[in-house]
Order: structure tokens, then sequence, then C-alpha cells
């Protein structure tokens, strides 16, 4: 669905930006990345408890720092660093307290391929995270051009992957509002898509991950004010520590004069392309 939405709108009827092409084998990668990142997410959820999933999903913003440290040279701000600790820290207490809080008797447990699966899923995350902001500066496409080259190669990737791991359901079984609830998805889905490649170019891939964060703090949240779920005492801390950390993060980022292709960049003196062949080799 985001490839064909990205198609109709480069059309010159609606203008919203110029397509640009790049070779298939250039896109392969990261669409590579993206198919693995949502493979391995779902078979998490499927071998391991709730509690355990979101507590390695905290691990991605480490993982991204050291990804983007390691291989491409790009640093952050040591008041940065020490910001993040109390966002993923909070994050991770929130969602643990309030998945253990919403367990029943028959919670799903974490197994030893749930293990890997997770730890699998947060280091391919990582890498389709931080390739993505590498991919904008090597070809030059700003996020609707990258994510139209991407998605019609992920989408055909998963398409040949699906039969082998998941059942077709009856299609004249499933009602009318079933498939509305699809179709809103898939809509949902192309927003989250085309924002992710946006905050990644204009803000950094370690950005996106706290972005990301805010997002888990919010479910959390919403699900205390408006879904009636009991707030426990470890949930509370921690909400306020995340919430202490991405407030204390984005002040010191913003100090920070950004510049183009994100603000870890600046940070940085590598190459993309020199840092792509790195990981691609």
């Amino acid at each position: 669905m985001t490839a064909t939405l990205l198609y109709l709108l480069s059309r010159p009827r609606f203008g919203f930006f110029e397509p640009k092409r790049a070779k298939i084998l250039e896109m392969l990668p990261l669409a590579a990345a993206m198919c693995l990142n949502v493979i391995l997410q779902n078979f998490s959820l499927a071998y391991s408890s709730i509690p355990f999933y979101q507590i390695c999903r905290v691990l991605l913003t480490p993982t991204v720092a050291a990804l983007n440290f390691f291989l491409y040279q790009k640093t952050l701000p040591r008041t940065a660093v020490l910001a993040l600790l109390p966002i993923c820290a909070g994050v991770g207490m929130a969602t643990y307290f309030n998945a253990r809080a919403r367990e029943g008797d028959d919670g799903q447990t974490t197994s030893l391929p749930g293990v890997v699966f997770a730890f699998g899923g947060v280091l391919s995350s990582a890498v389709y995270t931080v390739w993505v902001g590498v991919y904008h500066a090597k070809f030059g496409m700003n996020s609707m051009q990258l994510l139209s080259n991407q998605a019609p190669i992920g989408s055909a990737l998963l398409l040949y992957i699906i039969p082998w791991t998941d059942s077709f359901p009856v299609f004249q079984e499933v009602p009318l509002n079933g498939w509305m609830l699809v179709l809103l998805s898939g809509l949902c889905a192309c927003v989250i898509n085309i924002s992710q490649f946006y905050i990644i170019n204009e803000a950094g891939a370690v950005s996106s991950t706290v972005v990301g964060h805010v997002k888990t703090v919010s479910i959390v949240t919403l699900g205390w004010v408006v879904g009636g779920n009991t707030a426990a005492d470890g949930s509370v801390v921690g909400f306020l520590l995340a919430i202490v950390g991405i407030i204390t993060y984005t002040t010191i980022m913003l100090k920070h004069k950004p510049v183009k292709g994100g603000l870890e960049t600046k940070f940085g003196d590598t190459e993309p392309s020199t840092a792509l062949s790195k990981l691609t080799s």
C-alpha cells in the first residue's frame, strides 16, 4: 500500500515529489533489512512474552548508537548519551510493569527461539534504521523518493516469504468491517513508514529511536487514561524517568546546529558511501 500511495503522489497530477529511480540491486540490502525487521519482530512476539519483547526493543537505541559509532564514526554529545540512559530505563520499566499487570493466567512464556528472534529483531531493526540515513545521503534522495524505491522491493520479498510462514484466510468469510480495518491499518503503516524516513533524514537514526520511545510511553499512558488500565508503581516511575530523559535529550540536541543528513552526522567525518560499503561488503 505504501508503494501504491507514493506512486500516485509522484504522478504529475498530484506532484508531491519528483520520482528518482535507483537500481534494484542497490536497494535490495535496504529492502531485505526491512523484511527481516518485520519477520523477526513477529516471530519474537509469537515465541516470547510481551514484557520480554518490550524490554528487548529498548535495546534498539544503544544498538543504533553503537552501529553509528563503530561503522560510521558518528557520535553524539556526551550529555545526550547520558540522557539516553533514563529514557531506555524508564521505557523498559513502564512497558514491563504495564504488560505484567495485564497478563492473564495463560500469558505467553519466553522460549529459547523467542530470545533468538528478539535479539535478531533488535539487530535487524538497528541496521535498517541506520541504513535509511546512509541511503538518504548516498543516493541524494528525499524521504519519499527513497521509500518509493524500497517499498515495492520489500513488498515483493514479503510476498515470497508469507506462504512459507503464514496461512491465508478464507476471503469470503472476512466481514466488511474486517476489510475496513485492514485498509485503515495499511494507511497507518504508510504514515508510519513515511514519517520514519523523514525523522531519520532530518534528525538522525538515534533520534528516531527516541521518537519510538515517545510512542511507547504514549501508548502506556493512553491505556491508563482511556483504557482504564491500572497504573502499577513501577510503570509510573518508569514513565517519569522516560519523560525526564526525553525532554533532556531533546533540549541537548536542539542546542546543536542540525546539518544535512541528520543531527548525528555533524559529529562524524566518514562519508556515507564509504560507510555503506563496510557493512554490505
